[in-house]
This record gives C-alpha cells, structure tokens and sequence, in this order.
C-alpha cells in the first residue's frame, strides 16, 4: 500500500511471513562473536572446491538448501528466487541457481543486495505474483578481494579504514500466511553521493544513503527510532557507522542505544585485525539470517529496521577516478503482522 506521501517507502496490508532461513559462514567468521548463530561453517576458505569463486556458489547452495529445509520445501515449490553477489556478472548466483528449476532474477546492489532481494521478494509475495520467494546473497574474502583490490599474494597494506570482505552466505524464504516474522514495510533508497573516491574507505562512502533512506523511512511511514528494537544498518563498519550515527541525530531521528552495524557484529575488530570492521554482500547477508532473525523467532526482538547499504563502483570506476556512490534499501521485520 503507498500514497502521495509515499515516495519510496510501501506497507504491506499483507504482510508476508519468513517461512525458513539459513546461513554459512567463513572459518574467520567461526572465530568471531557470532559463531553460535551460523547454520553451517567452513574448516577453510575453498569448502571443498577447487576455487573460491566455485566456494562461493557452495556457500550459497548451502543457505539456499537449509533455508528450503526449514521451511519445509522443495526447490520445486519455490516460485521465486532473487540473488546476488560481488563477482563479475554475478556468476556466484547464477551458478548456484543453474539447472535448479527456479525462475531467476539476478540482482546487483553489491553489499546492499540481502536488503534488495528481501524488499523485492516481499514485494512479489504480497503482490500475489509469487506463492513463495527466496532472497540469496553471498560474498567471499579471497575472491573479492582478488576482483576489487590486489591478488592476496601482493600483500598490500590495508589503510585503517578499510574492511575485511566476509565469506558468507544468507538466504531468506517468504510466503503468504502465518509465520513467527513478518515484512512489514520497505523503503528503497536513492543512490547518493558524499564524493568518496577512496576505495579504502567504503563505509563513509555509503553512510550517506543510509541516513538519506532511513530517514526517508521514518518520515514516510510516520515511524520513528523508538518504534524499533533494533535498527541494524549493513556493513558501514566504524566509520560509517559513527557517520550514520551523526547524521540521524542531526535530521532528529537520534537512534540511541538501539543502532548497531552488520559490519561492527560480525567481528571482534579488538582481537580478529579486519581494521574497520566486516563488508560484502554476505556481511549483513549471514548477520540478518544468523544472529537477528534467531533472535526475533526467540522474542528477543520484536520490531527490526534492516538497512542493507552498498558502495556502487566497479575497480574500471575507481582507476578512472570516479567518486563512489552508495545506496541503501530498508527493510521493516516484526513478530507481529498488524
């Protein structure tokens, strides 16, 4: 449901249910503060394949199966799946999903794409074109940064505010009817640009959407922070995070104690040296379908505010010199369906 003071958020009337998730993570991600909120964890970083691009699609096969078995269904029954990833053409997706039967829309919103996916879906399973819908994202330590930075064998030293890509994959399924957690509401966001051209520093690149889209969000859906028991916003790490922070406090949306980051969670920065914390598409990925949605099926959280954020550059953007525009895409999840 939208009207004239909707411009980019939307409520469900029917809202649809999580009906089953599931994520996996790295062996680094294993040895940092979430460890007990990961379905399956690899002993290294090649889960069996030969390269870590082909480790990432089994990172998302992984997720995507345990997803399907907790919500009690096959990959015939899923009507709808919407994925991506960080590799070029997104093949970690495509390749998870060939020869599967399952109708496919690729997505590329880099680390904003788990929030993308989940808005998406949502969308088509309250719309009534789709009976179920999975949202699937991934990202891979080495085989990104081999893509974005330098091979790991150059053994480049990272700047303070750079973050440490995750290896990871979250998937969730939604469908119509009655579930523990909801999708409520949604806001897309518009891509925005503070004129970052610092490919080290991500997180101030992508602050910017994220407080033009949450606050978009609140004002929107006449909503504020206090409505919420959590308002996690996806890989900013620290600088972005403190950015976010500022800048909702100076638009009158102070979000207190109940702001946190994808990318501050996942790691202990004190202790793993991932300098300003977590990044990638399998960052708030495995954080959403690990630790936050366990804990809203517990009744430890009953209202989240799920702001997935993504820096939109390419590594020919970034040798031309191009700036490093940032997106973000809000997603509501509640325990309670009106």
């Amino acid at each position: 449901m939208r009207n004239d003071s909707m411009r980019q958020s939307m409520r469900f009337t029917e809202p649809p249910a999580v009906a089953g998730f599931g994520c996996v993570a790295g062996k680094k991600e294993r040895e940092g503060p979430l460890y007990d909120s990961f379905d399956l964890t690899g002993e290294d970083t090649r889960f069996g394949e030969p390269t870590w691009e082909k480790a990432e699609t089994k990172m998302q096969q992984l997720a995507l199966q345990t997803a399907l078995n907790k919500a009690a269904m096959t990959k015939q029954e899923l009507s709808l799946a919407f994925s991506g990833d960080l590799l070029n053409q997104c093949i970690g997706s495509s390749f998870c999903l060939r020869g599967e039967g399952i109708p496919a829309l690729g997505l590329y919103g880099a680390c904003s794409t788990m929030a993308e996916g989940l808005l998406l879906a949502a969308m088509s399973v309250a719309g009534g074109f789709a009976g179920s819908a999975a949202a699937l994202s991934s990202s891979h330590f080495a085989a990104s940064e081999r893509q974005y930075r330098f091979p790991l064998g150059y053994g480049g030293q990272r700047v303070p505010t750079a973050q440490w890509t995750v290896t990871g994959a979250g998937c969730a399924i939604l469908r119509p009817g009655r579930g523990r957690v909801y999708v409520r509401a949604a806001t897309v966001g518009s891509i925005v640009d503070l004129g970052i051209t610092d490919a080290g520093n991500m997180g101030a690149a992508m602050a910017p959407a994220a407080v033009d889209t949450i606050t978009a969000h609140f004002r929107e859906l006449d909503r504020k922070p206090e409505d919420y028991d959590r308002i996690v916003t996806g890989d900013l790490g620290a600088v972005g995070a403190q950015i976010v922070r500022s800048g909702l406090e100076r638009e009158g949306f102070a979000p207190g104690g109940r702001y946190d980051d994808c990318g501050l969670m996942i790691y202990d920065r004190h202790t793993q040296d991932v300098h300003a914390g977590g990044s990638g598409c399998g960052c708030s990925a495995v954080v959403l379908c690990g630790r936050l949605l366990r804990q809203m099926e517990a009744g430890e959280i009953r209202n989240l505010l799920f702001c997935g954020t993504g820096a939109l550059f390419s590594p020919v953007s970034s040798s031309q010199g191009e700036t490093i525009p940032g997106v973000c895409h809000a997603v509501w999840l509640s325990t309670e369906r009106e």
